[in-house]
């Protein structure tokens, strides 16, 4: 096996060496803080707002970190490569993001986050903390790290509109509410052509042929449902969506998000053919795609791969979605 480059001094320090780079690149819009490290927004925690905060495990960015901002989070915790964040790290950004009117926690379906975040929430103190659960992935259900569905690209439009909400003034009911909606109505599907390597792991997370993909892949190189000879895009797009449309229940008239995320190394030539025709898969139901996003949000390190994530929309997430956001990977 060749050995494996990557643009790293250790493999002990890169989410570290990391964090600093980014906290450097963007002073206007995120602060960093160490032992125990997460990040906030630069401006702190807005008087009166409801909070939100995020984290899971690091190789996924802009996942988590890219997130905080005006109009999405207000702080994130990354843990190490691919593994949940620790209770001291959680409690803190939890405590920072407390601006008097409760905090959102955002957590992905992982056993090691629900538990990580739920330890958190008992020891920060006088903070009201309530917790939604995003699972949104229809490959498998009680994967490697998870009971029950993961919770995969979909966190995104979760900390989107539930940001968007908490933005305007909405309370913690009301965030709390929004975000579930937006969990009910929101599946996607991966896949992977080429597993990805930790930092400290030193080799590819799994084994996977040269002519062979993974379909249904997880962000940590999970198990999907099943391996198959390497086929054309349309082919493969047409077995990521239909079970992500079919486990929805969408029919004609239905309006929708449609948001197809890269993996980290697949380029962005090759998500809009995996977008083209899956648009055309929805268009042929009868729906109706009238928002999109395209590109790397949720990766999996260097990953050749994509997901598809669909959210039902009704005028009140069309209108969170598109509420201004400001942050280092969405903007508008």
């Amino acid at each position: 096996m060749a050995a494996v480059k990557k643009l790293i001094n250790d493999p002990q320090t890169v989410v570290a060496e990391s964090l600093e780079g980014f906290g450097a690149a963007h002073p206007d819009v995120v602060a960093i803080h160490s032992d125990p490290w997460f990040v906030t927004r630069a401006g702190g925690a807005t008087a009166g707002k409801v909070g939100l905060v995020s984290g899971g495990g690091s190789g996924h960015e802009p996942l988590h970190g890219g997130f905080v901002g005006v109009g999405m989070l207000d702080a994130a915790v990354p843990g190490a490569m691919f593994t949940s964040p620790t209770p001291d790290q959680i409690a803190p950004a939890l405590q920072a993001a407390d601006a008097g009117a409760g905090v959102l926690a955002i957590v992905k379906n992982y056993t090691g986050d629900v538990l990580n975040f739920e330890m958190a929430a008992e020891v920060a103190d006088d903070t009201s903390v309530r917790t939604v659960v995003v699972n949104d992935d229809v490959a498998v259900e009680d994967s490697l790290y998870t009971a029950g569905r993961r919770g995969v690209a979909g966190t995104v439009a979760v900390e989107k509109i539930a940001g968007a909400a908490a933005e305007r003034g909405d309370d913690l009911d009301a965030v709390v509410a929004v975000a579930e909606k937006v969990i009910a109505n929101v599946r996607s599907m991966g896949v992977a052509l080429t597993a990805c390597t930790v930092p400290h792991a030193g080799k590819p997370s799994f084994d996977l042929p040269d002519d062979e993909i993974e379909i249904g892949i997880g962000i940590h190189g999970e198990p999907g449902r099943r391996r198959i000879p390497l086929a054309g895009a349309d082919e493969i797009t047409e077995m990521l969506l239909t079970p992500v449309a079919d486990d929805l229940g969408l029919t004609g008239g239905e309006k929708v998000l449609l948001f197809v995320n890269g993996m980290g190394g697949t380029p962005a030539s090759e998500l809009y053919v995996v977008y083209r025709r899956a648009r055309a898969l929805l268009e042929e139901r009868g729906v109706e795609v009238t928002r999109s996003l395209v590109g790397n949000y949720v990766t999996s390190l260097e990953m050749q791969g994509a997901s598809v994530t669909v959210l039902r929309l009704d005028d009140e997430l069309t209108a969170l979605w598109d509420a201004p956001v400001h942050t280092t990977a969405l903007r508008w």
